[in-house]
């Protein structure tokens, strides 16, 4: 055998010691991606994670006595605050909402008494501004057309209160006042027409069946995109829990939310705005020759708007210099613009221009809300408003009297803040709603809804309440909507209209809350009635 040389040797073990380096290297490289996923795995942003369920509070109740005098009466009532959990349909809460009920004690039968389920809209208000301002067993005092001012601030009896004719049920829709979602419940369960009527009809139903008000005659009472609320609301409860309805008061409405927006091709909303712009110029004294009575003079410019106005705007492009001139002319007459203004601004003048441009002179913008209101421009050149000096005018007052209110008087304690108007509930906000004929979704509309609610219950009464000076949601572009619903004769009649000195708020006119107390308890008697 030959002998190997000790050198061999040697080679062996240097070979052997590099296979074991290069093989723990590689068993290196092999485990590297596992760590990598490890590492990534690790480095998920938490927003990948599962978010955890909102914690699902207890439902809370605070019940206090109290009396009130209205029209040479005296009514003792309960007044409860509370929170209502709202499930889904396995059972589990999904909504905390927030209400305020207020119940007549001197009644024999309460259950055959009336009962108003009553907001306001936004989307994303609370019900603040129908409650301390209208309709509500106090109200707080605002100054007229004019800012409040910051606190104190004062709370009386409201004499106007609805209590007389009806129990009162106020609601905050989810994201408002202290309403929020819980356990399961999500923002996006809630911020939306078909999600809002749903959670609402949700609510009706639970109050009617712990209190026992199946027998109520029942009525919505809404304000502003409320008045929307209310009309998908009743279609919802008469269709899908046969609650029918006896009454819908719409203050300040819009039912089809094309009519308010100024959209390229379409002149429908300068038209539906003139009557509104002939009053605000009525009210600042504005014209040339002014009448005495503002409620001839709207029914002029109705009647230019429809006519001259309406048929210049048709011709669009082919519409000559001659007649665009004589046009704004007569327009100048009504809304106290300058002609030269409406001439350059080809007859047409957007609302946020309008209050920028209307009182320039005087250095002022005028109010969306309530034209009635007006506050300093900064920027004199700006084209459209730079804010709403009625909404500013009364908001710390509201916000201040409802925290105090609620928290002293009724003696509800709650550590969230009370939503007053939410900006980001209406951003959020899901518009889809009943299709087209050809599917077409197109501009957010309940026209349909009321319609149907009508078929489906002819004896339903509506009862819309207008405000001259409300330049949010103008009266005339109601009008055209409720008559163009296509209703039967025997059907339309049943849409009441009343109106008022007052803009978008009509209580804040405290000489016009009377009226529209008047009007609505009315209302509440013959609807009541078989």
């Amino acid at each position: 055998m030959k002998r190997i040389p000790r050198w061999a040797f040697r080679a062996l073990a240097v070979l052997m010691t590099m296979a074991a380096i290069f093989g723990q290297a590689a068993t290196l490289r092999a485990q590297e991606p596992a760590k990598e996923a490890a590492l990534a795995e690790d480095a998920k942003p938490a927003e990948a994670k599962p978010a955890p369920e909102a914690s699902v509070p207890k439902e809370e109740s605070s019940v206090t006595e109290h009396i009130l005098r209205i029209a040479g009466q005296t009514i003792p009532y309960k007044a409860t605050a509370s929170t209502t959990l709202l499930k889904n349909d396995k059972g589990e809460p999904v909504a905390s909402v927030f209400s305020i009920a207020y119940v007549r004690t001197d009644v024999k039968d309460s259950a055959q008494r009336p009962i108003a389920f009553i907001y306001n809209g936004g989307p994303g208000s609370s019900s603040v501004w129908l409650h301390m301002g209208a309709f509500g067993p106090r109200r707080l005092v605002t100054r007229s057309a004019a800012p409040t001012g910051p606190a104190p601030y004062q709370l009386v009896d409201n004499a106007s209160c609805l209590l007389d004719k009806a129990d009162l049920v106020f609601i905050d829709p989810v994201g408002t006042g202290f309403s929020r979602a819980v356990g399961k419940g999500q923002n996006k369960d809630f911020w939306g027409i078909n999600q809002d009527v749903k959670s609402l009809a949700k609510f009706v139903g639970v109050y009617v069946n712990r209190n026992s008000r199946w027998n109520s005659p029942k009525f919505l009472i809404g304000e502003s995109y409320g008045t929307f609320r209310s009309v998908a609301l009743a279609n919802y409860l008469q269709s899908h829990d046969g609650m029918y309805i006896n009454g819908i008061v719409l203050v300040s409405s819009v039912l089809d939310m094309n009519t308010l927006e100024f959209n390229t091709g379409d002149d429908m909303p300068y038209i539906f705005y003139v009557p509104s712009y002939a009053a605000s110029a009525w009210y600042y004294q504005m014209l040339k020759n002014r009448p005495e009575d503002l409620s001839a003079f709207v029914k002029d410019a109705r009647a230019f708007a429809t006519t001259e106005y309406a048929a210049a705007l048709m011709k669009g492009s082919n519409l000559g210099e001659a007649e665009k001139a004589e046009v704004a002319k007569k327009l100048a007459a009504f809304t106290g613009l300058s002609e030269e203004y409406l001439i350059n601004a080809n007859l047409r003048v957007r609302l946020s221009q309008f209050e920028a441009e209307f009182a320039r002179r005087r250095k002022l913008t005028v109010g969306r809300y309530d034209s009635r209101y007006s506050g300093a421009t900064y920027d004199l050149l700006t084209e459209n408003a730079e804010y709403d000096p009625s909404y500013s005018a009364v908001q710390g007052a509201f916000t201040a009297a409802l925290n105090k209110y609620v928290r002293e008087d009724l003696k509800f304690t709650s550590e969230l803040t009370y939503e007053i108007l939410s900006g980001e509930v209406e951003k959020q906000w899901d518009w889809k709603h009943n299709p087209g004929p050809d599917g077409d979704p197109g501009a957010p509309s309940v026209n349909d809804d009321l319609v149907q609610a009508f078929l489906a219950n002819p004896n339903l009464q509506v009862e819309v309440e207008n405000g001259f000076f409300d330049l949010a949601t103008p009266f005339f572009a109601t009008e055209y909507t409720m008559d163009h619903l296509g209703l039967p004769a025997n059907l339309h009649s049943r849409i009441h209209f009343d109106y008022y000195a007052s803009g978008h708020m009509i209580y804040l006119n405290e000489e016009e809350l009377p009226k529209l107390k008047n009007n609505v308890a009315n209302f509440v008697d013959s609807a009541t009635k078989p």
